[in-house]
């Protein structure tokens, strides 16, 4: 019998959501890339660049953020993410989603418990 792979399973998890809270900092305000792995590191979620990149190409190629470029003091410049009109749209319909998911486990873990 195979053994499961809880590891895979939980970066599975993880990665299905991470445009959720991307789109969460971006739509705080304007963010350097490093500022929105720092946010994300600060609410105990660590994901690195090689993720981090990729995904905001895919939100730009979405029309979901734009980004800028910057002069900086300490280097080259610097290219800064914003959110769009069609960004703020989707972060509430994820919103919603993310609020009905939670829920919906929050009822089932309370059955679990229970039972346990």
């Amino acid at each position: 019998m195979d053994k499961y792979d809880i590891t895979n399973a939980q970066a599975q998890m993880r990665k299905g959501f991470l445009e959720f809270p991307v789109l969460l900092v971006v739509g705080s305000g304007e963010a350097y890339a490093s500022d929105i792995l720092k946010a994300l590191k600060d609410a105990d979620l660590h994901i690195v660049e090689g993720t981090l990149y990729p995904l905001l190409s895919r939100l730009k190629r979405f029309g979901l953020v734009s980004y800028e470029w910057k002069e900086s003091k300490s280097g080259p410049p610097r290219k800064y993410y914003n959110i769009t009109p069609e960004g703020l749209r989707i972060l509430e319909e994820l919103k919603n989603t993310w609020n009905f998911l939670d829920s919906t486990i929050t009822k089932l873990t309370k059955i679990y418990e229970k039972s346990h």
